[in-house]
């Protein structure tokens, strides 16, 4: 969970973030994934802590398959050792999806198999834990941590694997100070199967506005560039994912994301300025 905060208008003035992704992998397959995703999180200060709430959600299409994720999310932050440690939790729910009638069977009668659609839901949690520390950062987390267990109608049940994710990074800041260079990590299992992306970005700020353009690089999987930038509250992102395995270029995972941020005033009584998200 990302939050903004200015300690020196705490409980007053807050920053509300939006973001929105969309994401097409192997373009050019019959049934190829498409991923959209949608987030928004505020912070806030009481009892003398700073803490954090959000909510997410997630569409995932893969073949017959569609996987739904609805969240709501709650963090703390306290001070450590100079910098800042953040423990995370998120509750939420699964439902997943298969439509029976695409599937292609030899044996169209196999009983094992549902020729129609069938739903299930189920209850997901999650876990996080995050410190930064002047110009590096460094967290850790599990997904689907209780590995719930999906029935989808009497025939068939789907196994969601707890994942494992592990990120870092560090910023460097240059003599022109207009520009700073963030190399990052990120890897992530389910103790099956495994992937690590290395990358780095350089970002261009002045005056309010932001620009960026990197690159990234999964061992054995792909290369990844992306560029984006921040402007008057919104912020975009784009990325390209080629694959090193063996698929055409042309054959890439395509990201486009969309955020949106405002400032909440609670400095007075009935007073609640902000920006209309009607200009997105």
């Amino acid at each position: 969970m990302e939050t903004s905060y200015n300690p020196a208008a705490a409980g007053k003035v807050q920053k509300v973030n939006f973001v929105g992704a969309y994401a097409m992998t192997m373009v050019g397959f019959e049934h190829a994934p498409k991923t959209m995703f949608a987030s928004a999180d505020m912070p806030f200060y009481a009892l003398g802590t700073y803490h954090g709430v959000g909510a997410v959600f997630m569409n995932d299409q893969i073949g017959v398959f569609s996987h739904k994720r609805l969240g709501i999310q709650y963090a703390v932050k306290r001070p450590l050792l100079g910098g800042v440690i953040s423990l995370g939790a998120q509750v939420g729910a699964l439902s997943e999806n298969m439509n029976g009638s695409e599937l292609d069977l030899d044996n169209p009668d196999d009983p094992a198999f549902s020729t129609g659609e069938q739903t299930g839901t189920a209850l997901d949690l999650g876990v996080g834990l995050y410190y930064v520390h002047r110009n590096w950062y460094a967290g850790v987390s599990m997904q689907h941590a209780n590995a719930p267990l999906v029935e989808l109608g009497d025939k068939n049940e789907l196994q969601i694997d707890r994942t494992y994710y592990l990120t870092g990074g560090y910023n460097i800041r240059l003599r022109n100070p207009f520009f700073t260079i963030h190399p990052s990590m990120l890897a992530r299992t389910d103790g099956t199967a495994w992937r690590v992306d290395v990358g780095t970005r350089v970002r261009y700020e002045y005056e309010k506005r932001m620009f960026y353009a990197g690159a990234s690089y999964s061992p054995t999987n792909s290369v990844t560039v992306l560029l984006g930038g921040n402007f008057h509250g919104v912020s975009l992102g784009y990325s390209y994912e080629v694959y090193t395995n063996g698929i055409s270029f042309g054959n890439g995972s395509h990201e486009l994301c969309v955020g949106y941020q405002m400032d909440l005033d609670f400095g007075k009584k009935g007073r609640n300025k902000h920006q209309s998200v009607r200009l997105l």
